[in-house]
């Protein structure tokens, strides 16, 4: 069971804050805006000069990538899963449902935050959109980007795979949120800062006290205890 660390989730707590109020504070957002702009900007001008790019810009934000993106963190899960006794499966699989129950709880905490602005396709003129130089569904526009609800979900998850499973683990899904979560900001659908600061900020604010605190040792041995079914365990 997971002590109270609680001078750890403080710190968190306030790199998290800091992060946020370095954005929100500034009129417009600060030197955040300009590195917002520039970075979409960039992409955007690509999206003409190279037809390749345009093709794996426009796949990348298919809904079927988000599928790939469930599959890889499914992988990386699996992978542990597949390696451990019965007595460890059953718990494995219990860890996930708590992850996801902390992610729909985290998550709805943080549209809470009153902030709501449109994805850099709609903020600006003049540019171009995938969805108007390709026929391929995809996603590059959104009334409410702020924060990035997809790179929230990847933050959570590799917040858990550092916890339970490592740092080895941990890297992995960094390089997933990496790969999953940009794809987002290069079309346009999301700005920067709505996963680097709106979703970062969320996640350590939030998550520090789900998986440094008793909590998530606590509803894991709690489900296990409670839900049917064979091989229980009590840690």
């Amino acid at each position: 069971m997971m002590k109270l660390r609680l001078p750890l989730i403080l710190f968190l707590n306030a790199l998290g804050l800091a992060l946020f109020f370095s954005w929100y504070l500034p009129e417009n957002h600060g030197f955040w805006f300009e590195l917002d702009a520039g970075i979409f900007h960039f992409f955007n001008a690509e999206l003409v000069k190279s037809h390749t790019f345009l093709v794996l810009v426009a796949i990348t934000n298919n809904r079927v990538f988000d599928g790939i993106s469930l599959l890889a963190m499914g992988s990386l899960f699996s992978w542990f899963w597949w390696h451990e006794t019965p007595h460890g499966r059953r718990r494995l699989v219990i860890m996930g449902v708590v992850m996801l129950l902390s992610a729909v709880v985290i998550n709805q905490l943080g549209h809470l935050i009153p902030v709501s602005h449109v994805s850099p396709t709609l903020y600006f003129t003049d540019i171009h959109r995938v969805s108007e130089l390709m026929h391929i569904p995809t996603k590059d526009a959104s009334k409410d980007s702020f924060p990035g609800d997809h790179g929230l979900m990847l933050l959570i998850f590799t917040g858990f795979m550092l916890r339970y499973f490592g740092k080895r683990a941990f890297v992995i899904a960094v390089l997933i949120f990496l790969i999953f979560a940009f794809p987002r900001i290069v079309i346009g659908a999301h700005w920067f800062t709505d996963v680097f600061v709106g979703s970062l900020s969320i996640a350590l604010v939030g998550l520090p006290w789900v998986l440094l605190s008793p909590l998530s040792d606590g509803l894991i041995n709690a489900l296990n205890r409670t839900l049917p079914g064979k091989n229980k365990t009590v840690r």
